[in-house]
């Protein structure tokens, strides 16, 4: 698999909205990131040589929703970890959830499966999902995750998606040991 030599300047080449929204927010909220390019990855599993050469772990973000569909969740786990929809529930008071359907993470963060990553609440200015991240990796020093685009992966300090990114998009989350 191909991956760049990591860097910190901004892309050069034109990227997707998102990608480069969150490029454009990061040098706005002066958020030093690396970053490598790399071939497409669909899986986490693919995953483990970017977090190498980035020097952290690439975290897997899901969306999920309640029944309804008028509840929806984005969380955010170590790439390790098993989801256990049980637990959720349980540490976050949320009903019953299911997978968001790709409809539904198109609809309201802009993002297609395989390529969900917390940096897509940049598209919910209405805050309609509900950011949730597990507890290891809101500890952890370093975030790493895709820019909205899973040919690129990103690296910066995690108090600064906690207490700058985040509520800058007036979004809150929900630290829970998942």
């Amino acid at each position: 698999m191909y991956i760049s030599e990591v860097t910190d300047r901004l892309p050069e080449d034109e990227r997707g909205p998102l990608e480069t929204k969150v490029y454009e927010t990061l040098k706005k909220l002066n958020i030093p990131f690396v970053r490598v390019d790399n071939d497409a990855v669909e899986a986490m599993e693919e995953c483990g040589g970017i977090g190498e050469k980035l020097g952290a772990q690439i975290c897997k973000t899901i969306v999920l929703c309640n029944r309804k569909k008028t509840l929806f969740f984005l969380v955010v786990l170590p790439a390790d970890k098993h989801f256990d929809t049980k637990v959720f529930c349980e540490k976050t008071g949320a009903p019953r959830v299911s997978f968001a359907s790709p409809e539904s993470m198109e609809e309201k963060l802009g993002i297609k499966p395989g390529s969900a990553t917390v940096m897509s609440v940049l598209n919910d200015p209405d805050r309609a999902v509900q950011v949730v991240i597990d507890r290891e990796v809101a500890d952890a020093p370093w975030f790493a995750c895709n820019p909205g685009a899973n040919t690129s992966h990103i690296r910066f300090a995690t108090d600064k998606l906690l207490k700058v990114f985040l509520p800058h998009v007036n979004h809150t989350a929900i630290v829970a040991a998942l």
